[in-house]
């Protein structure tokens, strides 16, 4: 017995599959020569993946990952050349966010949104928990609107104590394969469950001492929305470390500095130091948000560090 399946949980060693559209999970294996391929990342199967699979004796064996259509790569901040695949086949990222408890990190958002736009994954920015902000800081939330919406990002503001924009992102779920991502405590797994609620990711408290959300999910795993669609849920991420992009290509994938870039007087242009460089004028303007050009200088000083 033999077929073709996507991966819908990872769980270290063993795997969970099932032949999509249908849901019908079942256990499987890797087979010790395909570990040996993904030398370059702690995981060479990632949820999402479509792979080979045959029956081995009593056991599912997972023989070939078949090509990828996109995924999402991190590389370990700690300064290894370790790389982790988050999920692979994604039609649409959705990247969560909390203004306070934990505190959006802005140079986090942006790495992760450059490496969508590397990948090809559409991305959108989810503000959670608006209820709350909306009385205690409106304007934090107009901020955040102001820099992603002009950077060209669709920002959706959303909370699960009124219902807000889960309608919206539920819609828009059906037919694809999302991937919610973001650091821990920000709600993620509590939007998911407002989105469907037979669903029971794992909620967990905010760690008051930290200001940080604590890890409440720890496995990568793939869930059937009843009203259609699918979605990846992922462990909350503290750091995100850029892979394969070259210092000279990072700008390309903030889209305001792109569009500005194209009346800088120098090619290739780093927006530095350059004389005639229209990214800098674009910023003293106002037209390129300081908090994102910020992160663009400190993502170029994170790719002096690896080499």
């Amino acid at each position: 017995m033999s077929g073709i399946a996507t991966v819908v949980k990872n769980a270290g060693s063993h795997y969970m599959l099932t032949e999509l559209p249908e849901w019908k999970v079942f256990p499987a294996v890797l087979r010790g020569r395909i570990r040996l391929k993904g030398a370059t990342t702690t995981n060479p199967v990632a949820v999402g993946d479509r792979v080979r699979y045959e029956k081995d004796g009593e056991t599912f064996v997972i023989t070939e990952v078949l090509p990828r259509q996109n995924y999402l790569i991190r590389r370990s901040t700690n300064l290894s050349r370790q790389n982790h695949i988050i999920a692979a086949n994604i039609d649409r990222a959705w990247i969560i966010v909390s203004l306070y408890f934990p505190e959006v990190k802005l140079p986090l958002l942006d790495r992760i949104l450059v490496t969508c736009g590397c990948y090809g994954i559409p991305a959108t920015v989810v503000l959670s928990k608006t209820d709350l902000y909306r009385k205690e800081d409106p304007e934090g939330i107009a901020s955040l609107r102001r820099i992603y919406e002009g950077a060209g990002y669709e920002v959706i503001e959303t909370s699960t104590l009124t219902g807000e924009g889960i309608d919206l992102i539920r819609e828009r779920c059906k037919g694809a394969v999302n991937l919610f991502s973001g650091e821990s405590g920000v709600g993620k797994s509590s939007l998911i469950r407002a989105i469907d609620p037979s669903l029971d990711p794992k909620v967990g408290d905010i760690s008051l001492a930290h200001l940080q959300g604590k890890h409440t999910t720890s496995l990568y795993e793939m869930y059937r929305i009843s009203s259609g669609g699918y979605i990846i849920d992922s462990p909350g991420i503290r750091g995100f470390g850029l892979v394969d992009l070259e210092k000279e290509e990072i700008a390309k994938y903030f889209p305001e500095m792109l569009a500005a870039s194209e009346g800088c007087r120098f090619t290739p242009c780093t927006h530095t130091h350059e004389p005639g460089c229209a990214v800098k004028a674009a910023l003293e303007a106002g037209k390129i948000s300081p908090e994102r050009y910020n992160s663009y200088l400190g993502m170029l000083e994170e790719d002096k560090k690896f080499r």
